[in-house]
């Protein structure tokens, strides 16, 4: 009895010490730009696009796993591995719209950190610079585990919007209802929200984050089933804060006939419906998503960019042991902070199409994963299964035909 209690509590300590790259990487997808999304998404289809979230989550866990394995087996990053298979060129073309789509998702996190603000009072040519030089010293100075501590705590508070979203008062029978059966009309909107939805629940960037942080951690293949409980946690997490801000927007703001071009918008719309409360508690997650991704996402770019070039990357490193690092860092930090800044900059585009563009460029993500996962020579024994490829393969399908139809469809309706 005393052995398999002391077994039992081991395990608890390793899952705990190996705590992070899923739950992080999940909950950061949550980000303004996504919230933004759900936001327009609820008030504008009610409960109808739901749905959405049961593949998207399904595709997250596979997706997710794969990074997972794929940083433990090789001990190389997504960006490192693709330009060595692929090619410099290759690599280059795949990055360069990387990373304008991440520019473009930098900047919506500091458009939600200034709106959630504005919500309290405080003006954006106060929160937004305070903020990114908060983020940047504790980037700069400080180290992974202190970080990703950090990050963690920002994870449990997302749970703020279920909160809110029962505030609401939502019709659990209509949800049902919506989810099984959803009225939609498919045209160029419904079609770039369900791209959007699917692009800011699997992000781009999330991919190469999520194996540079296995990394950073040195997980190995001992501690794959504890990594695997996490990745499982962290894809429930952002599937759940979706499904609720979904549920928020469209109990109130959708039934009431209201519309809304971002998230602040939201917050603001709540407050005769559903209470002062529920408006602030809708802005202070909204806040916590932003300054937590406007950390992470910045960071993620820098370290895909500087493997897929070779440069050296990391936050336990020194200014001058990573120089290109913290340069592209602090680039991208400085570039979506200035952005909010200039007056009638065309924040909700950039929120809205930002998420868009992330769901263009997945494909081509994941099928260098997808090659790359079921190469022999570099993943030996560890290959994929076949329903991985099947479920991968089918989500990189499904969002090629999205796209085209987005773009194909104004043609066919004139």
């Amino acid at each position: 009895m005393f052995k398999n209690r002391k077994l039992i509590w081991g395990q608890i300590i390793v899952f705990l010490s190996i705590l992070g790259p899923g739950i992080v990487t999940g909950s950061v997808d949550n980000d303004a730009g996504g919230i933004t999304t759900y936001s327009v998404a609820g008030a504008l289809y009610g409960y109808n696009l739901l749905w959405t979230l049961i593949p998207s989550f399904i595709v997250l866990i596979i997706i997710q796993e794969m990074n997972a394995r794929m940083g433990i087996v090789t001990g190389k990053g997504l960006a490192d591995l693709i330009r060595e298979n692929a090619g410099v060129k290759i690599t280059f073309l795949i990055f360069i719209g990387l990373l304008i789509a991440d520019i473009g998702n930098t900047t919506t996190e500091f458009a939600g950190i200034a709106g959630s603000m504005e919500v309290f009072g405080v003006s954006k040519y106060i929160s937004v610079p305070i903020v990114s030089f908060m983020i940047w010293v504790l980037v700069v100075k400080g180290t992974y585990k202190i970080a990703e501590r950090i990050f963690l705590i920002f994870s449990a508070s997302l749970l703020l919007y279920v909160v809110s979203a029962i505030m609401g008062k939502p019709h659990w029978g209509e949800i049902s209802h919506s989810i099984i059966h959803p009225q939609l009309e498919i045209n160029t909107q419904s079609l770039a929200m369900i791209i959007g939805i699917i692009g800011t629940t699997i992000a781009p960037w999330m991919q190469f984050y999520m194996q540079s942080a296995v990394i950073e951690k040195g997980l190995k293949m001992k501690h794959y089933k504890y990594l695997l409980v996490d990745i499982v946690i962290g894809c429930i997490a952002t599937v759940v804060v979706a499904f609720f801000v979904i549920v928020a927007c469209a109990s109130t703001l959708h039934v009431n006939g209201i519309q809304i071009n971002e998230a602040k918008d939201a917050a603001m719309a709540l407050k005769p419906l559903a209470g002062e409360l529920a408006s602030q508690v809708f802005a202070f997650g909204l806040f916590i998503a932003s300054i937590f991704s406007a950390t992470i996402l910045p960071l993620a770019t820098a370290f895909y960019v500087c493997e897929a070039f070779g440069f050296e990357a990391g936050i336990d490193k020194q200014w001058n042991e990573a120089k290109e690092f913290y340069i592209l860092y602090t680039g991208i930090l400085i570039i979506g902070a200035v952005i909010i800044l200039f007056p009638n900059a065309p924040l909700i585009q950039i929120s809205l199409w930002s998420q868009v563009l992330n769901g263009m460029l997945l494909p081509m993500v994941l099928i260098c994963m997808i090659l790359l996962v079921n190469n022999k020579k570099i993943m030996g024994e560890y290959v994929n299964k076949p329903i991985n490829n099947i479920i991968g393969w089918a989500a990189v399908i499904c969002l090629i035909v999205l796209t085209l139809a987005l773009f194909l469809l104004p043609f066919f309706s004139k």
